[in-house]
């Protein structure tokens, strides 16, 4: 894995199967193409669905901001012949040494180990350089319980969270994974 710098703060990640890079305008389209789907919407905390106009262009500008409070990554496929934007992740720092994590992946994309790739490359570039990560899954999304653990995260409770795009409260399952720890 290579590292280079793009933003202050915020490094490309590369990886053999695509980059995690920062989002750009050019992204627009895309993202708000598989954001806008109910079936990622619903597993998020953040994402409205419907997509209202100017949702996107607004948290690509945010991600672009140096004083952001988030740093995000497009996964990028287009190095090994994939689609230019296939998932989004994120790292907000939480508290001193931790930082929380979230991600969602396009449907087209699904079931392709690109989620639980992308968070082993945050992982061990570990941008915030923090000593712990810690995760929100809704108890409904099976599939991203899976990828925690399969990223060494332990499961810590049940929790609720509330979701933007189901306008109510969800079960969730909070996840943490202390860093520099090996992959069960």
């Amino acid at each position: 894995m290579e590292v280079n710098t793009v933003l202050a703060l915020q490094p490309t990640i590369t990886t053999d199967r695509f980059d995690l890079r920062p989002p750009r305008g050019s992204d627009a389209g895309l993202i708000g193409l598989y954001a806008g789907d109910a079936r990622v919407a619903k597993n998020t905390r953040t994402i409205p669905h419907p997509l209202p106009p100017g949702a996107v262009q607004t948290m690509i500008a945010r991600a672009q901001a140096t004083d952001r409070a988030e740093c995000r990554w497009v996964l990028d496929g287009t190095r090994s012949g994939r689609s230019e934007v296939m998932g989004v992740i994120s790292l907000s720092r939480v508290d001193q040494g931790q930082s929380e994590l979230s991600f969602w992946i396009a449907p087209a994309f699904w079931n392709a180990g690109l989620a639980t790739s992308a968070i082993q490359a945050l992982i061990d570039a570990n941008p915030h350089q923090a000593s712990a990560m810690f995760a929100v899954v809704m108890q409904d999304n099976p599939a991203s319980a899976r990828v925690m653990t399969n990223c060494g995260f332990q499961y810590l409770g049940d929790a609720e969270a509330y979701s933007v795009a189901r306008g109510a409260n969800v079960p969730t399952w909070t996840y943490a994974r202390k860093l520099g720890q090996q992959r069960n």
